[in-house]
């Protein structure tokens, strides 16, 4: 018998979840606790963030590229803060569901 997503989900740590969007980055926290559409969608925002930044860095002299790379690490930190919180949350929520079931 193969346990449900929920099932999944609140056997999965909190702070491993967390963990492992932050450190790794880019939703590897997602594919721990098998969610593969949080996984796709933060993949698809990275990979949106990366081509931005290409499309709209352009040639620039020293320090302006230098700026460009601050705000693209910017982007990421926020993208990997939001779904480390939102991973832990997740698991936490479901671990207390399947406490009061």
């Amino acid at each position: 018998m193969t346990p449900s997503k929920q099932e999944i989900l609140a056997a999965s740590s909190a702070w491993v979840a967390a963990l492992l969007n932050v450190v790794p980055g880019l939703g590897t926290g997602y594919l721990y606790q098998r969610r593969w559409r949080a996984y796709w969608i933060t993949s698809a925002l990275a990979t949106s963030w990366f081509v931005a930044g290409a499309l709209l860095g352009g040639p620039e002299d020293g320090a302006l590229s230098q700026r460009h790379q601050l705000v693209g690490l910017a982007g990421l930190l926020v993208l990997a803060a939001i779904t480390a919180t939102e991973a832990g949350l997740a698991a936490r929520r479901a671990s207390l569901g399947a406490k009061q079931a």
